[in-house]
């Protein structure tokens, strides 16, 4: 279960940098260094949350594979402490 926690923490670490990103050019627009930065995270959030989904399942629910059923609510959710 550590793989999976870490790999979490990696995901939120990915999403609070692109938030501060999104933050920064939303009042340096032009700043080309920001945006290059923003979609390296970008690309690496990409990454590690296939990964993740992959291997532990969905963290969003757009993610699930629901073709029959609903399966978003079968595994423990990520913040709970079952799925940590």
């Amino acid at each position: 279960m550590n793989e999976r926690r870490d790999l979490l923490c990696t995901l939120q670490q990915y999403e609070f940098a692109l938030y501060d990103l999104q933050l920064y050019l939303d009042s340096h627009p032009n700043c080309t260094e920001a945006m290059r930065q923003y979609k390296k995270y970008k690309a690496m959030k990409k990454a590690a949350e296939e990964q993740f989904v992959r291997l532990y399942g969905p963290v969003t629910a757009e993610q699930s594979d629901t073709d029959n059923e609903w399966n978003w609510i079968q595994d423990p959710w990520p913040w709970e402490k079952e799925g940590n």
